[in-house]
């Protein structure tokens, strides 16, 4: 992992709502979890969690995948492993 990639990290994760969306992805294992429940259980507005989603994906830590109607966002193990390796 580049520099540049782990201060991107860090830098995401270095906001409570967004740490907390990823412990609970983390959590959720490979199956991932879909945004309303995530929403559901953090206490969080669809919008404000939108906007937290966003800035977990742009660093990588997290994707997103369609099922339906649902978007189901999962833990990037690869990406978390390559920062904590950084």
């Amino acid at each position: 992992m580049k520099t540049v990639d782990a201060v991107a990290a860090l830098g995401a994760l270095a906001q409570e709502n967004r740490l907390e969306i990823f412990r609970l992805l983390v959590s959720a294992g490979p199956s991932g979890l879909p945004a309303g429940q995530i929403a559901d259980e953090l206490g969080l507005a669809p919008n404000n969690l939108t906007f937290h989603l966003d800035r977990l994906r742009a660093a990588d830590l997290i994707s997103v995948r369609r099922n339906g109607r649902l978007m189901i966002y999962k833990a990037r193990y690869k990406s978390m492993n390559g920062l904590v390796d950084f």
